[in-house]
């Protein structure tokens, strides 16, 4: 990952300090005490402890009943802090450190998540955690190494946010003179992950446009589906994120992308029943308006 952050025992206690500033402030604003808080496991206990040393009379407690506000160590998607605050309406929440709204987000690292060896162990954590939750023994021989593989796999599987559809679009005037007929690239497989379960989807997308004076590289077009699926998606998302990019990088007369794909997250789970396909489509300029067009694209597709 290029955006990690690595984060030093001072950088964290100033930023402490800074959420001590901003829990006083709640305190003046809302002319409430602030004293006992729950840190959220796992993250908030270092952070607890940070916060216990500043001697504001603040108290740790076992149990978030007891708490009049919650610390963690950061506030990542949010959904930590959205389901304490639905669980406990009007007790603040807050966190040394906050990503909503930064994008790229970095990835945090925390001085007690690096080992003597300076590795970091955070996102291999996650993993072992994981395996510990299904009931398996992170230890035992064929798991040692897992960790690492399975970072290593996700990172393929996501490379496309680290991609634009600049990076990958290759555009040509020479070529194009005249030429007005739809251009069709069809069947080019994909595998992505659906955000709802991290289940994989995958299948075969067909993308069509009219040339308007340029054309792009047949080869850039397979390219283009591959980033957009190698990120969390979702297939209706994906079939316009293509189309839409074609329609930037090109200006075509006209676009139109179809996927058809199989879900995991239905048929290995939920349902449970194999065999099914889901497809979508999206259109645009002439494909969109022109019936003869459409009819043109649906029946190469299929």
């Amino acid at each position: 990952m290029n955006n990690k952050k690595y984060l030093t025992h001072d950088l964290v206690a100033v930023a402490v300090g800074a959420m001590v500033k901003e829990i006083h402030r709640f305190e003046r604003e809302s002319g409430r005490l602030l004293r006992r808080f729950y840190a959220i496991p796992r993250g908030g206990i270092p952070i607890g402890y940070l916060l216990l040393s500043h001697g504001d009379g603040f108290q740790m407690v076992n149990t978030a009943e007891k708490a009049h506000f919650f610390v963690d160590d950061l506030i990542d998607s949010g959904n930590t802090m959205e389901r304490y605050r639905r669980a406990f309406p009007g007790r603040p929440f807050f966190a040394p450190f906050n990503k909503r709204g930064t994008a790229p987000a970095p990835w945090y690292v925390f001085p007690w998540e690096i080992d003597e060896d300076h590795v970091d162990k955070g996102a291999d954590d996650a993993i072992v955690r994981l395996l510990q939750f299904i009931g398996e023994d992170p230890g035992r021989g064929g798991l040692q190494e897992t960790p690492q593989r399975a970072l290593k796999a996700w990172g393929t599987w996501t490379e496309g946010y680290k991609q634009t559809p600049a990076d990958v679009f290759k555009v040509f005037e020479d070529g194009a003179e005249g030429y007005d007929e739809m251009v069709v690239v069809k069947d080019i497989p994909f595998y992505s992950h659906c955000e709802h379960h991290m289940a994989p989807f995958f299948g075969t997308a067909t993308v069509a446009y009219i040339p308007n004076g340029s054309v792009v590289g047949l080869s850039k077009i397979n390219r283009l589906v591959n980033m957009f699926s190698r990120r969390l998606q979702v297939q209706e998302r994906l079939t316009t994120q293509i189309v839409d990019a074609m329609v930037e990088g090109l200006s075509p007369v006209g676009a139109g992308v179809i996927i058809k794909a199989r879900h995991l997250c239905m048929e290995s789970r939920g349902v449970c029943q194999h065999g099914h396909h889901t497809v979508t489509s999206a259109l645009r300029g002439a494909l969109a308006t022109k019936p003869e067009a459409r009819a043109e694209f649906m029946a190469l597709a299929r």
